[in-house]
């Protein structure tokens, strides 16, 4: 390899990477925070108006609205609060993810008509992000890693 492409490749890949390296804990701190405000208020919201949000259940075919739609209101509002704190974030971030996809199959899929289409909701966005946290974790500035370290 040239000197030219070494010096390119640290300059594109290893220096970013470097620096990276001592924020590593921001990233997951800052969507975790995102994400888990947006879904708490969303819980809440849907709990103060749980027979207006049962009667969408049921418009869009969610079988026992009834159940359902207080439970998904509750994970919602729950799972929010500990992904922003960063508490149980695997176990809810897999819990919020499966409300994703059965939003995205239950109120969006008539509207999908091509896979940009598809990845242009934001209940996309949501999925790919809870994803990320159920499989890599909270990281370091996180109630999880406190009581997990070594």
């Amino acid at each position: 390899m040239t000197s030219i492409a070494k010096s390119f490749i640290n300059i594109t890949l290893r220096w970013p990477e470097k620096i990276a390296s001592y924020i590593q804990w921001l990233g997951p701190l800052v969507a975790r925070l995102i994400v888990g405000e947006i879904f708490a208020v969303s819980g809440w919201g849907k709990l103060q108006n749980l027979d207006a949000i049962t009667e969408n259940f049921i418009s869009w075919g969610i079988p026992f609205p009834h159940i359902l739609t207080p439970f998904t209101a509750g994970a919602e509002f729950l799972c929010g609060i500990f992904i922003a704190l960063g508490l149980f974030t695997r176990i809810s971030g897999g819990i919020l993810g499966v409300i994703m996809i059965v939003a995205i199959k239950s109120a969006l899929w008539e509207q999908v008509d091509s896979l940009d289409t598809l990845l242009g909701f934001s209940e996309t966005a949501y999925l790919a992000i809870f994803f990320w946290l159920a499989i890599a974790g909270a990281g370091k500035a996180s109630i999880d890693y406190l009581l997990t370290r070594k």
